[in-house]
């Protein structure tokens, strides 16, 4: 984890530097099979929201020098957050933090730098709708959310989140949609005739796209669905559908569908975009675009539960509550 912080520390200039517009003269490399060669390691940590504060309306796009203000604000809260403590210096509580404390900012990466795409720096991730914010629930979707959060999620492991568990990566780090989190948003893609695979960091979880394919049938759920691509020029699409019940995005259904984009449109970029359609979670779709930047690192091996004592920690209290 510190050296993909410092990596990662290293990559901000040269990002807000070099942004790359969508589309013009670029063409990506190809593969002896024809289609576009997307592999590679890539990132898509950024300081760019998934939704945007309200306070900014329909307003797109930062300008350039509030997008460097915000990369700068960044890595001082880091640097600040990573300085040597002061032995001498008393301790106040922050309320906003548990009485244990909390991840230092240093093992954390986030992203310090705003999205650019096609020239702009996002002021949110969702671009469709206008506002770029997630649309409204649907009265189903409210009753079912309302239901599960009456359960007891303490009463046995099957109730804690699928992170907790190690069954799949925290937030939707592997999707789909494929969003970052506070760290390991790494991924790795390789591909193969018929194939595209992305090995995702975080819980080291392998999506496999088939190329050209038919979906399963729909009794069979998989864990970050089935996924079918095809490619349309130099962009592969893809298409998600099959989800398990216990996976949720944003309170999404097993019925959702995710279609994706992925263009490559510079030798160190991705432009990568999701439309989420759930018509019995949400009042509308809703789409979102981030860029994916090439990292000169490795892969490592997320061991998400070697020396984790946290689930039966949580669990032995909620007996002894019980008890109580």
């Amino acid at each position: 984890m510190m050296k993909k912080a410092i990596v990662r520390l290293t990559l901000v200039s040269a990002s807000l530097l070099a942004a790359h517009a969508f589309g013009g003269d670029y063409r990506a490399p190809h593969l002896p099979d024809g289609t576009p060669d997307l592999q590679g390691v890539w990132t898509n940590a950024t300081a760019t929201p998934f939704e945007r504060s309200p306070e900014l309306g329909d307003r797109r796009a930062f300008t350039e020098q509030e997008a460097a203000a915000i990369s700068k604000a960044a890595i001082a809260a880091v640097e600040a957050d990573a300085a040597p403590s002061d032995p001498n210096k008393k301790i106040e509580a922050i309320s906003s933090l548990p009485p244990v404390g909390n991840y230092n900012l240093f093992w954390t990466d986030r992203g310090m730098s705003v999205a650019n795409i096609d020239g702009e720096w996002r002021t949110s991730m969702i671009i469709e709708p206008s506002n770029g914010r997630i649309p409204a629930l649907t009265a189903a979707a409210q009753q079912r959310m309302t239901a599960r959060s009456a359960r007891n999620p303490n009463d046995g492991p099957e109730g804690r989140a699928l992170g907790e568990r190690c069954l799949l990566s925290f937030g939707s780090s592997s999707g789909p949609p494929m969003l970052p989190t506070m760290y390991n948003s790494y991924y790795q893609i390789v591909q193969s005739p018929g194939y595209v695979m992305i090995l995702v960091e975080m819980v080291h979880d392998a999506r496999i796209i088939r190329i050209q394919d038919r979906h399963t049938p729909g009794g069979i759920r998989k864990w970050m669905g089935d996924s079918v691509g095809h490619w349309e020029g130099d962009t592969l699409i893809v298409e998600t559908r099959n989800f398990r019940p216990e996976q949720s995005f944003r309170g999404s259904s097993e019925n959702a569908v995710v279609t994706e984009r992925f263009t490559r449109v510079a030798n160190d970029k991705i432009v990568y975009r999701f439309t989420v359609e759930d018509p019995t979670t949400f009042t509308a779709p809703f789409t979102g675009e981030l860029p994916f930047i090439t990292v000169d690192a490795n892969i490592y091996e997320y061991a998400c539960h070697e020396g984790n004592y946290a689930l039966p920690g949580i669990l032995s209290g909620a007996r002894e509550a019980e008890k109580e």
